[in-house]
């Protein structure tokens, strides 16, 4: 059987492609951190608000502890501190821990992209 060469696009051919990645990262098989779960960990370092992180995702507070919940028992870590509020309401904020994850995550992230920007030019436009 004869070898099948590379296919690639014509060198003048302009292709207008954009590479996509989508990253998740799992603990013994199960989910723990991925765009959007860090996205709503983001919104609570940010705001200081776990039902204000949930509006910004368009999520119920339910919804978005319930995913707090999720991810921490996954990890077997705590990543949001909450602190029950009186008249000026409660307060959230991402622990030690959350933090640290959130960065490395989002530098993970970066690298990725980086990698795949490179690879994709190299294939597509090389």
């Amino acid at each position: 059987m004869a070898a099948r060469s590379e296919v690639r696009p014509a060198r003048d051919e302009r292709l207008d492609l954009e590479p996509r990645i989508k990253l998740w990262v799992e603990k013994d098989g199960h989910l723990v951190l991925s765009d959007y779960r860090v996205q709503l960990l983001r919104h609570i370092a940010e705001t200081g608000s776990l039902a204000e992180a949930a509006e910004r995702m368009g999520l119920s507070y339910r919804r978005a502890w319930g995913k707090i919940r999720e991810i921490e028992r996954n990890l077997g870590l705590s990543l949001v501190h909450s602190e029950v509020g009186g008249a000026g309401g409660g307060s959230s904020h991402l622990t030690d821990d959350g933090e640290r994850l959130v960065a490395l995550y989002q530098r993970f992230r970066r690298r990725m992209e980086g990698d795949l920007g490179k690879e994709f030019d190299e294939l597509f436009k090389g």
